[in-house]
């Protein structure tokens, strides 16, 4: 199997998995062997990774490759089968793995004089296997879960291919992956992984360099227990996994709510999509300059599906170039329209979107319910931003 292959296939048999697996390290070997110990230090090594795990591999995996191999199923249940599959190659790679880097030990310490077995040939290169396969299998993975979701990245754009970045390694969202850790994870395993997500956070990162270092850096902890046990390496690599993805899983999967609630409410709003657009915004610009991600990126799908449905185009242009929010022009607009209630229902979910509801988007709200000719309720309202905490 080679690097532009699928992320992992089901095999028939343990005996293929670890043999598919062992093909896959490899691979990786040779790569490994590219890349010297000063790239792995200062982190040059990860702009490397990109190019060896995705150049191909988006090419290949799209909507189209998942929807040929499980036709019938839903992107739950396979979003949930790939990340079971994931985590079985992360624990059998982290088994052959520490057999080697055990080995490359006794070998270093034995001719080094005590030195880092990462600084010897053997103990760098089965370092770095483990540290690429890790990455490579978080990317893919992270990266299959957005196809399956139907969430767009384009990974020519550094935005979209930062935020891949992102959530394929739980950066930006340390807290709650380490939360999720301790989860059903085994007492043994539990104090090491627990570190990898309890130290410093990578905080707006975007240097390639950086990531790099701190994919190291996350390595190292893992490793750098008293000993170094096979059971315990496979361990770690397996909920490594598993928190990661889920954590994926989670961020990916609202995503997609938010497109299609985007498409709803276009859909019952055809005949008012400027007023839609302007009363959305409205509820985002209530909470001042700084709104909660979740808000801009639900308004962000609002804007691209109505652009597809017919909305003006001197609307979209009057709004990207808005600062100031005129709210006489917007409840006139609102007053004109026949049966605004589809607006209103919108609105209380891009109030709810970011999982809580401030008293400025309740008086918003209340003026808005009495303007499209709705009942305003409160509890409804709270019980909506609860489904999205979900």
């Amino acid at each position: 199997m080679t690097s532009d292959d699928s992320l992992f296939e089901e095999a028939k048999s343990d005996k293929d998995t670890r043999k598919a697996v062992q093909n896959q390290i490899a691979d990786i070997k040779n790569f490994v062997k590219g890349i010297n110990i000063d790239e792995f230090k200062n982190g040059e090594w990860f702009a490397k990774l990109l190019t060896f795990s995705l150049d191909k591999y988006v090419q290949k995996v799209n909507a189209d490759y998942f929807r040929g191999k499980y036709p019938n199923l839903p992107p739950d249940a396979i979003v949930q089968a790939r990340i079971k599959l994931a985590a079985k190659y992360a624990g059998i790679e982290g088994s052959l793995t520490a057999a080697a880097y055990s080995t490359a030990v006794i070998a270093t310490l034995g001719s080094a004089g005590g030195a880092s077995p990462v600084t010897g040939p053997a103990g760098l290169t089965a370092f770095g296997v483990d540290l690429v396969y890790a990455s490579q299998l978080q990317l893919r993975l992270a990266y299959d879960i957005a196809v399956l979701y139907g969430v767009p990245l384009d990974l020519d754009d550094p935005e979209d291919l930062w935020k891949l970045i992102r959530i394929a390694f739980a950066i930006q969202v340390g807290e709650d992956a380490g939360n999720a850790v301790l989860k059903g994870v085994p007492a043994v395993v539990r104090p090491v992984v627990k570190a990898i997500f309890s130290g410093p956070r990578l905080v707006a990162a975007k240097s390639l360099p950086v990531i790099g270092k701190y994919l190291l850096q996350r390595n190292i902890i893992k490793i750098s227990i008293p000993v170094v046990s096979i059971p315990l390496s496979t361990g770690v690599n397996y909920w490594m996994t598993k928190v990661t993805a889920n954590k994926a899983r989670e961020i990916m999967r609202k995503e997609a709510k938010m497109i299609e609630s985007a498409k709803r409410m276009v859909n019952a709003s055809e005949h008012c999509l400027d007023e839609l657009l302007w009363a959305a915004w409205m509820i985002i610009a209530a909470n001042g300059a700084q709104p909660d991600e979740a808000e801009y990126t639900l308004f962000h799908y609002l804007t691209l599906i109505s652009s597809e449905s017919g909305v003006s185009a001197e609307t979209l242009a009057e709004i990207r170039n808005t600062v100031e929010v005129d709210y006489s022009k917007i409840w006139s607009m609102l007053s004109q329209v026949s049966d605004a209630a589809p607006i209103y229902r919108a609105c209380t979910v891009m109030a709810a979107v970011d999982g809580k509801i401030t008293s400025q988007e309740i008086d918003v709200l209340r003026r808005l319910a009495d303007c499209c000719g709705e009942t305003f309720n409160e509890q409804e309202l709270r019980a909506e931003a609860r489904r999205w905490r979900k």
